[in-house]
């Protein structure tokens, strides 16, 4: 871990944070190794997290877990219970892959963790939909996908949201084991085109209207189909991201401090309403 932070850093690559293993749970056809919540508790106390602050590295963002949401409780509360551990550890990372077993997202999860550890971060740290096809690539599913993963973890109490490759080629590669997967933008190498998304403007909803340093602040709405989330940026300003994921337009009131402006939110789209 050091001698890797150390040889990025050489070459002028700040390195923010690491994980202590992607996918501690799954054996995979690509690069695993697997950690029980025990083995992983007690390798950040007594090797990861002593081994960083010797090497004058403590400041670099610790995460643990880095898998799904499914465990996320059970594996974070393993570690953090334990102070020796805890105090390496600077937030618990997550991705949305539970849906292998033909269940929904487990977004209660990720309350439960932020109500038991509030001082504890919580990080998406890779989602991508799976069993590329060309053909798809403008399916607004995939836009709708990040949409809902991005509302609802934001408003479990997330802090940081990480795609897991935002640029892949036509075949959803290059990938050394063919696990080829979808991307915000495809680069069509044939043609020399980039494809972008719905996807890519999805998520853009996010990181171009809720800046670094941004606080979240409640939202709700009356409607299932209409999801929303809130940010009061450092400069004042709120950003309002709704989506609605139904067939129908759906007209309602944006409504802040007492006061209202009515708009419509048309079938299956995304907006962001910024607030001065």
């Amino acid at each position: 871990y050091v001698k890797f932070i150390e040889a990025y850093e050489k070459q002028g690559i700040p390195i923010w944070g690491l994980t202590v293993q992607n996918e501690e749970m799954a054996t995979q056809k690509w690069e695993s190794c697997l950690y029980t919540a025990e083995e992983e508790r007690d390798f950040i106390k007594e090797y990861l997290g002593p081994t960083l602050q010797k090497g004058g590295l403590g400041d670099k963002k610790l995460i643990a877990w880095d898998h799904n949401r499914d465990l996320l409780y059970q594996r974070a509360s393993t570690v953090l219970d334990d102070p020796a551990a805890a105090k390496y550890i600077w937030g618990i990372g997550y991705h949305w892959y539970e849906t292998w077993t033909t269940s929904g997202p487990l977004f209660d999860n990720e309350r439960r963790v932020k109500e038991a550890f509030p001082n504890t971060n919580l990080i998406f740290t890779e989602g991508c939909v799976e069993n590329f096809k060309f053909d798809q690539v403008n399916d607004w599913k995939l836009g709708e996908r990040y949409g809902n993963s991005m509302i609802n973890d934001f408003n479990a109490g997330t802090v940081g949201w990480t795609d897991w490759n935002v640029l892949l080629d036509e075949k959803g590669g290059p990938n050394h084991v063919g696990n080829y997967c979808f991307a915000p933008i495809i680069a069509d190498t044939r043609t020399g085109k980039l494809i972008y998304t719905n996807a890519y403007y999805y998520i853009g909803h996010f990181s171009k209207f809720i800046r670094p340093g941004a606080r979240r602040v409640a939202a709700t709405t009356n409607r299932d189909w209409l999801q929303a989330t809130s940010f009061v940026n450092a400069d004042g300003k709120v950003a309002v991201v709704v989506m609605n994921s139904a067939d129908k337009p759906q007209e309602f009131q944006l409504w802040v401090k007492g006061q209202a402006a009515a708009t419509t939110s048309p079938a299956h789209s995304i907006a962001t309403y910024v607030i001065e």
